[in-house]
């Protein structure tokens, strides 16, 4: 016989957080919560499919395949592997070129389509159809968001794939059908394992910038399958002694009850291919250059007003200099590469992150004459509004100046089904064969019809004609 105690306890946060997990349910998504949901896995598919050629990538698809894997799950680009796994690789694709959208927050950011891969993989895993695949996918964004929310940890030292954890292993518990008790364990696992530190992207950055969500997707989606399978995690995860209140976020509150599904449509998409804060200065800089027609060689010298978050993680701040520019990983976190580069080549995509050409003279003198600066007005407009002031002072004399409040693909300016497919298509050309894009963007667009195998049939096949060639 259960003790008095034992039937009566209040549940913990984990337990409630278990709960609305486990209960969410494709009805719940509203028309506009379901239409963001296919727009973001369209844009992060294009994403991953844009970095089949990536290095980093190829040694993580090398090491997968070294260890082998149970091939219940498609990779993309090619063969099957676990589920652990197939997050981790899909989620590095997804990833790499930081191109995938993003949630601002007034203490935090996070790129919320990083958990695409992981609800992805255990959704095909439990032959789970297109609708419980979106029910998933939109807990995992509203874990995340909401984390973000009200338990900020970047100030502490810490990076957003730690509320990340939390949302992977809820996304995969949702796509596994696993109830609230499993479910509370599987974020209890992931939760007290996997508090990863923000100098991942702090002073001289590398490849794990690209990496630490898949590797935090591969811990959170392994850490679901033990729950599944009876393990046990803290219950006091989040309220316990030396919990996630007690030892990093602080006390915060979520009513997990009054919940619902919708955080998805406060998420943002990329319109270039850089660091999320970036993106309006950006913007600013090819619209000033097509109006006026300027060059490097004109320019004396390039100021921009940025909001503080931008200024302390692109612009020079606490974060580091930003004028050391060698890697992609540094350029594309970097506003005075990104401000220099988008003037000189017109636009700001993968090309302009190979080698040869962050490294060439004109771009490495432009650089050094951008000075960022934060402003206290544009960041108390942070983050209702992703403002800049660019100001170019040219050797002739002129000014030209450009403010701006948002940019295409913030939410006052959404990017459409067919600019996101036209993204796609642009990043996966030069990898991926016309028919399996054709076949991405109609499964994508038929989600609600179809199982998650037809959409996975594509994105394995994805690259298979350039590795035939290449043997």
């Amino acid at each position: 016989m259960r003790s008095l105690s034992t039937t009566t306890r209040r549940p913990t946060e984990v337990e409630e957080l278990g709960a609305f997990v486990s209960s969410a349910r494709y009805a719940d998504l509203s028309d506009a919560a379901r239409e963001a949901l296919k727009l973001r896995v369209l844009d992060s598919l294009g994403t991953a499919l844009g970095a089949l050629g990536a290095e980093p990538v190829g040694r993580v698809r090398a090491l997968v395949e070294n260890f082998g894997g149970t091939p219940c799950c498609s990779l993309i680009g090619g063969g099957r592997s676990a589920p652990d796994r197939a997050a981790l690789l899909n989620g590095a694709l997804v990833r790499y070129l930081d191109f995938n959208d993003a949630y601002l927050a007034p203490g935090e950011s996070c790129h919320p389509s990083d958990n695409v891969a992981p609800v992805l993989a255990a959704s095909q895993y439990a032959g789970a159809d297109g609708r419980d695949f979106l029910a998933a996918l939109a807990v995992a964004y509203q874990v995340q968001c909401r984390l973000s929310d009200v338990a900020p940890v970047r100030a502490a030292g810490f990076d957003h794939t730690t509320q990340g954890s939390y949302a992977v292993a809820a996304g995969v518990s949702r796509a596994l059908g696993l109830d609230a008790a499993a479910t509370a364990n599987a974020l209890a696992i992931a939760g007290t394992s996997l508090n990863a530190l923000r100098v991942t992207r702090t002073g001289e950055l590398s490849n794990w910038k690209g990496l630490a969500y898949p590797a935090t997707a591969f811990g959170a989606t392994h850490a679901a399958f033990l729950a599944a399978r009876g393990i046990t995690g803290p219950r006091e995860v989040f309220e316990g002694n030396k919990g996630f209140m007690d030892a990093i976020a602080g006390p915060f509150e979520i009513d997990w009850d009054a919940e619902d599904l919708e955080a998805v449509t406060g998420t943002i998409l990329k319109r270039f291919n850089a660091e999320i804060h970036s993106q309006s200065a950006i913007e600013a800089m090819l619209e000033l250059r097509a109006k006026h027609g300027f060059g490097a060689e004109d320019v004396e010298r390039i100021e921009l007003d940025v909001f503080q978050v931008a200024y302390d993680i692109i612009g020079g701040g606490e974060e580091g200099d930003k004028t050391d520019i060698a890697t992609k990983e540094a350029a594309d976190h970097s506003l005075p590469y990104l401000l220099a580069v988008a003037l000189i080549d017109g636009e700001v995509m993968p090309a302009q992150y190979d080698a040869e050409r962050i490294l060439r003279d004109d771009v490495q003198q432009l650089l050094r004459q951008v000075e960022v600066r934060p402003d206290a007005e544009l960041s108390r407009r942070f983050p209702a509004e992703h403002a800049c002031r660019l100001r170019i002072r040219l050797r002739d004399g002129r000014l030209l100046e450009r403010e701006k409040s948002d940019y295409e693909g913030f939410h006052t300016r959404p990017m459409s089904w067919d600019l996101v497919a036209a993204k796609l298509e642009r990043l996966s050309t030069p990898h991926v064969e016309e028919d399996v894009r054709e076949r991405v963007i109609d499964a994508v667009a038929r989600l609600e019809q179809i199982d998650i195998e037809e959409l996975m049939a594509p994105l394995e096949r994805a690259g298979a004609s350039n590795k035939e060639k290449q043997t």
